[in-house]
């Protein structure tokens, strides 16, 4: 993913129909449908038959599914086969079997269906999406997915959701209280309305899909069944495709807010996706926190450890090479990405060369050719961009600046059986501007705001890549672009050989710390499928010969995965999205480039950023347009500066992280010396907390408004301060003094700096503050006050993101601050005498009444 959202550049949540039953006399008298409010049709009395011979007369119908024969129904009968499928039936032949009769839809579940897991995926395949809209559904957007299951009991087949959370080898005795406690819920159920070859159930779906059963919902809401209606069934062997116009109005709970805002009824056309899962599953692989591949847990109570163990498999694709005995091999299949029609065409060479960048990956897995990029047959009736056996990218409609994958998976074993892509129109936009405001210095072709197909097209191929990458299986790997030195990043050997991120999962995006005079080429400005994602697809992909279980693979991936400690750019780290390491890593940071040495790094990023500002009015001024262009592309660069100016704020208080296992020498966590964050404090006192009079631009600033430029810059700098001086770094930056006061950067060290930094004019003969000083400086006593009094109910709940970052501070760092601010109110009245101007001398009075409030808000 690029733009962060759950698996975008920039998770699962089923829903759950509970069946109680207090005895097989009242399981037998459900509703056909379950949660539907449509009785059931009225039972019709007929003769049985079995086959496709009508009339026959059948006096037991075998039984299947969890039935164990001695469960019949009087009251029900079981009508001829061909009263039923009438010669008007559409019928499709596949997995089981589907027919079409009028409006109604009707499956025929063969025994060998019966109790057979399978995987429910629902998509949109037509949808109303409001262009502007960020929540909308577009086509292919997914809204369901879930295991399900066929069973028969009697002349009743029910669907079942079935759950694989927990786990353990069914000849263990405890399999069967795992049997006991994970009883499948059932979704719906249906009376059989005839018997077709081989005792094969016959029975009517149409309301699963027309009605409001909530686990094939595609929108909130209430159905309307009479606005809802099948359009196309299509079976295949393994697999069996539906898709119906689905209509919903509110309901009751919706009314108030759907009135207040005019939200009007609306209609998808719904595709779902029901495939067998694997009847062979393919053997899982461990995850291993080290590297990084999206993984799901399940519960294992079976190990031989004295508890219950937590097993994660990574997902992938099954890759089964053709040639076992050859070191690099074509696969038995391979992972098919096929290419929306609706893409221009002139994109489409690039998105296969997104797709397709990553073989290289894969040859060094051993397979040869695995990954290749497709148009859609235009022969075949049948195909659907919706059915699950096809990975598509798709090409969305939306002004949304991003895109997205999703990645289906066999929760048994992490395997991935669709791993499809959206690319939202928008994903230009941001793209281009991410490339204007960090790089346009350093190529000459976009300073006059024109950008060529050829550039656009390779951003483009940047972006596909990367979300390809999830769809094998990684993750957002953050950590990577700081294992490089911050010096070869301006090296065209180096670039031209590592790029300027070891791996293209990171949210690095072009390559800022290059400078004008370093020639570098244009290409190498792009991220590119680097060393550390080819050696995670290795270490995911590669057969281990003579292994026939998870377990016997452990010693051989750990040797692969402890090739880190001498290869740094390798580990993989992500903890800006894992909630109990935020903002700890320094080096793990999203939107940076050469964060090895963030200060160093922004230095030379803020160069280019002072480069770019006398281009901004040649990129963005058109004859006949407005000023619409320029307010963007200005806001944009002034939050990159804010952007590279946090990673150096995320130095202080840091450590560097190294996941290890076992018998791995050294600490995970090391706290950043003292020297590094003493040279961030400096750095941020010279660049984040001066006013940087170079984004004041009046040929720019007043084109976009008559005011404004104070409080932008003033906002900015007001949130580099809080982030600075966030709770949880404060408390670490006093852990760590205390841990080893002779070489720590200590908390009192800190605050002394900042607030020399912050308040800097109090020690000159002649104190003179300008406006966007005193905000800066009114924004410090307003976070202090809030942490030495902090107001009634504010402290965050145990367990949420802000309780990492905000939780209320310990005494000891209270004291610490009070001192602080004791010490800045003596300075302020030595200073007071010597304001040379009004301004000054009002905002120090305010100051110094401030700080009396808050050191005694009595």
């Amino acid at each position: 993913m690029l733009v962060r959202r759950t698996g975008s550049i920039l998770k699962d949540n089923p829903l759950k129909s509970h069946f109680v039953r207090s005895s097989v006399a009242s399981m037998l008298g459900v509703l056909a449908i379950a949660g539907c409010h449509t009785p059931p049709p009225p039972v019709v009395a007929a003769t049985a038959t079995s086959g496709n011979s009508p009339g026959r007369p059948v006096a037991t119908v075998p039984a299947s599914g969890t039935d164990s024969g001695h469960i019949t129904s009087a009251s029900r009968r079981i009508r001829p086969y061909s009263a039923v499928v009438t010669r008007a039936a559409v019928t499709r032949t596949g997995f089981f079997t589907t027919h079409v009769v009028g409006d109604r839809l009707l499956f025929e579940i063969p025994r060998s269906a019966m109790n057979v897991d399978m995987l429910q995926l629902g998509r949109y395949a037509r949808a109303a999406a409001a262009p502007a809209s960020t929540a909308s559904e577009y086509g292919g957007d997914q809204f369901s997915e879930r295991t399900i299951r066929w069973d028969r009991m009697g002349n009743r087949v029910f669907l079942r959701s079935p759950s694989y959370s927990i786990m353990a080898d069914s000849t263990l005795p405890i399999y069967r209280a795992i049997q006991g406690s994970d009883y499948p819920p059932i979704i719906a159920a249906f009376d059989v309305l005839a018997y077709g070859p081989d005792s094969a159930a016959v029975i009517d779906v149409t309301r699963l899909f027309t009605t409001s059963v909530p686990e094939f919902a595609a929108l909130h809401g209430q159905i309307d069944p009479q606005r809802s209606f099948i359009e196309r069934v299509v079976a295949f062997p393994d697999n069996v495709e539906v898709e119906a116009t689905q209509t919903v109005t509110p309901n009751s709970s919706q009314l108030t807010s759907l009135v207040r805002t005019a939200v009007p009824t609306r209609s998808v056309l719904a595709h779902w996706s029901m495939i067998r899962l694997p009847e062979h599953p393919m053997m899982p692989r461990l995850a291993d926190s080290r590297i990084g591949f999206y993984s799901r847990t399940r519960v294992d109570f079976g190990t031989n450890a004295d508890r219950a163990v937590n097993q994660q498999y990574i997902g992938r694709w099954r890759l089964e090479k053709k040639f076992p005995d050859s070191a690099v091999s074509v696969p038995v299949h391979q992972i098919i990405y096929y290419i929306d029609p609706a893409t221009p065409d002139k994109w489409k060479p690039w998105i296969r060369k997104g797709v397709e960048a990553w073989q290289p990956a894969f040859e060094a897995a051993g397979f040869r050719h695995a990954i290749i990029a497709l148009d859609p047959p235009t022969n075949d009736p049948d195909w659907s961009a919706e059915d699950i056996r096809h990975t598509v990218i798709r090409w969305m409609p939306s002004t949304t600046e991003n895109a997205a994958s999703d990645g289906t998976r066999d929760i048994r074993t992490g395997e991935v059986l669709n791993g499809s892509v959206r690319i939202f129109h928008n994903i230009m936009n941001i793209t281009r501007d991410w490339y204007l405001t960090q790089v346009a210095p350093l190529d000459p072709r976009v300073q006059h705001g024109e950008f060529p197909d050829s550039l656009m097209g390779r951003l483009l191929q940047y972006i596909v890549s990367h979300e390809v990458g999830h769809t094998i299986g990684l993750y957002h790997n953050h950590k990577s672009s700081s294992l490089y030195p911050v010096d070869s990043l301006r090296s065209r050997t180096w670039l031209a050989k590592m790029g300027h991120t070891a791996s293209l999962m990171d949210y690095s995006r072009f390559n800022y710390v290059a400078q004008p005079e370093d020639s570098i080429p244009v290409s190498d400005l792009i991220p590119r499928v680097g060393p550390a994602d080819i050696y995670t697809v290795k270490w995911g992909y590669t057969p281990i010969p003579g292994v026939t279980t998870p377990d016997a693979e452990r010693p051989t991936l750990d040797r692969w995965a402890r090739m880190q400690d001498s290869i740094p750019w390798l580990r993989f780290g992500h903890s800006t999205e894992v909630y109990t390491t935020a903002n700890v890593d320094p080096g793990d940071e999203t939107e940076a480039v050469g964060d090895a040495d963030a200060v160093k790094a922004t230095g030379y990023g803020l160069r280019n950023i002072r480069r770019t500002v006398p281009m901004l009015l040649a990129m963005t001024t058109k004859p006949t347009e407005d000023n619409s262009q320029l307010q963007e592309l200005y806001a944009r660069l002034v939050n990159q500066w804010r952007i590279e100016l946090t990673h150096v704020v995320n130095v202080v208080g840091g450590s560097d992280v190294q996941t290890k296992y076992g018998s791995q020498p050294g600490p995970v966590y090391t706290p950043v010396s003292r020297a590094r964050q003493d040279a961030a404090i400096k750095f941020l006192n010279q660049n984040a907390f001066q006013t940087p009079t170079f984004l004041i631009d009046e040929s720019i600033t007043r084109r976009l408004g008559p005011t404004g430029t104070v409080r932008r810059i003033s906002t900015i700098q007001a949130r580099l301060l809080s982030t600075l001086l966030q709770n949880a770094r404060l408390a670490r930056l006093r852990e760590y003094a205390a841990m080893d006061p002779a070489t720590s950067y200590s908390l009192d060290d800190m605050l002394a700096d900042v607030r020399h930094g912050v308040w800097s004019e109090l020690s000159a003969p002649r104190v003179s503050i300008n406006a966007e000083r005193r905000a800066l400086q009114q924004s410090y006593l307003i976070d202090l006050a809030g942490k030495i009094n902090p107001p009634p109910g504010s402290a965050p709940r145990p367990g949420t993101v802000n309780a990492l970052t905000d939780a209320p501070n310990e005494p000891d760092v209270q004291s610490v601050l009070r001192g602080e601010l004791t010490d800045l109110g003596q300075e302020v009245r030595r200073a007071l005498p010597r304001a040379v101007d009004r301004d000054t001398r009002l905002h120090l009075l305010d100051a110094s009444a401030r700080i009396g409030r808050i050191l005694d808000p009595k």
